[in-house]
């Protein structure tokens, strides 16, 4: 059975981490977030990937190639970003049976994807706590009966989870008219199967909808949480790794520093002198962790540098960000509120009591600088020696 992985989206509402490369390509603990779909789906039996592709579709050819774990790769091309539907249609000429699908930038209970696969025709579910901001599903005697988006009053608490089990008939089903919001919506195909098939739903345990800069931080510490203790790299002596903490092969660890798993040191990395880095932390490749820095519940993508004597905690530094000396994030409210952070325009809850700095590829801060809880820098935004900075750039 093929699987088709759509990994085509921008991703706006995770700006400005995917300014220069899809959401489905973010870091999730040691490989990106589709490839923790990919696996998932190969793992379940998958005989071939298909991965539609369009913004920055280079960079997901790049790491995919035409082979993955001994599986071949394949590539469909959506043009225009007009729905998941018009995804699935631009990878049809690949279907020749039952075919799975699965969102490139969500993170599955691998256990439900194998029962995807076995139970064609299928559907996740997730029970959530607030299913009117989902598309709902209703069952009857362990059969999916009907799927309506965001209703006022859910039915269920069953939320529609992206990801599909259909039988070969379904490719021709794919050309669906434009929905209220102006896309091709792969439910107005599941609602054709429903019709003439038995659709098993399949619950997930857990299920993550990558969809703003804290789910990147939450797909991380959830990924983090599964890692062995593995040390492949060079560790002083003088050093201290306590819990699930992997340092890769070609990271350093110098002496003095601290590591508290569960923690990820990526190929080239170098931690220390006198660093302190815990909580589900990813030091991401190529990364500079100075003299007396502290690290905490942080992803710090490839190639950035965290100057000596700074602060980072419950934040996301993109590619090549540059953090002065002396610098501090702030990640907590005096009013222990939720932190609140800016999605398209709108400042919303991240319901998360600790969250501090979302920064752009190439930001840089100058020494001294202190960054306010929720405070987003986009892309190749600098600061000056001893600002506060409250408001997003």
């Amino acid at each position: 059975m093929i699987a088709i992985v759509l990994t085509a989206g921008e991703g706006t509402r995770i700006r400005p981490l995917s300014a220069s490369r899809p959401k489905p390509m973010l870091p999730v603990a040691d490989r990106p977030l589709a490839a923790h779909t990919v696996d998932a789906a190969i793992d379940a039996g998958a005989d071939e990937i298909v991965l539609v592709v369009g913004y920055e579709g280079e960079t997901v050819r790049e790491y995919f190639g035409r082979e993955y774990r001994s599986t071949p790769v394949s590539y469909a091309v959506q043009t225009e970003q007009a729905g998941t539907a018009d995804a699935v249609d631009a990878a049809r000429e690949h279907i020749d049976g039952p075919f799975v699908v699965l969102n490139g930038d969500n993170l599955y209970d691998p256990a439900a994807i194998d029962r995807l696969f076995a139970q064609c025709p299928a559907v996740c579910a997730a029970e959530v706590d607030a299913p009117q901001h989902y598309g709902v599903l209703s069952t009857t005697d362990g059969t999916v009966t009907d799927i309506v988006e965001k209703p006022d009053v859910p039915p269920t608490n069953l939320a529609n989870a992206g990801a599909y089990a259909f039988p070969q008939a379904a490719a021709e089903w794919l050309e669906v008219p434009e929905s209220e919001r102006g896309e091709h919506e792969i439910t107005d195909v599941l609602a054709r199967v429903l019709e003439n098939y038995a659709v098993t739903p399949v619950t997930l345990e857990r299920w993550l909808d990558v969809g703003r800069p804290w789910e990147l931080l939450e797909a991380n510490e959830w990924k983090l949480a599964d890692i062995d203790r593995r040390i492949a790299g060079s560790v002083s002596d003088a050093a201290h790794l306590e819990g699930a903490v992997v340092v890769e092969e070609g990271a350093t660890v110098k002496p003095g520093a601290v590591i508290e798993g569960p923690a990820l040191i990526r190929t080239g990395a170098t931690v220390g002198p006198n660093a302190y880095v815990r909580g589900a932390t990813m030091i991401g490749p190529d990364v500079s962790i100075g003299n007396g820095v502290e690290v905490k519940n942080s992803v710090i993508s490839r190639g950035t540098s965290v100057s000596h004597l700074s602060y980072v905690g419950d934040s996301v530094l993109g590619r090549n960000v540059n953090v002065g000396a002396g610098t501090n994030v702030a990640n907590l409210r005096h009013d222990d509120d939720d932190i609140t952070f800016t999605v398209n325009g709108d400042r919303l809850s991240t319901g998360r009591r600790k969250f501090g700095v979302v920064a752009g590829d190439g930001v840089k801060t100058g020494i001294n600088t202190s960054l306010t809880p929720g405070l987003k820098l986009s892309s190749g935004v600098t600061t000056a020696p001893g600002e506060t900075v409250e408001r997003d750039r």
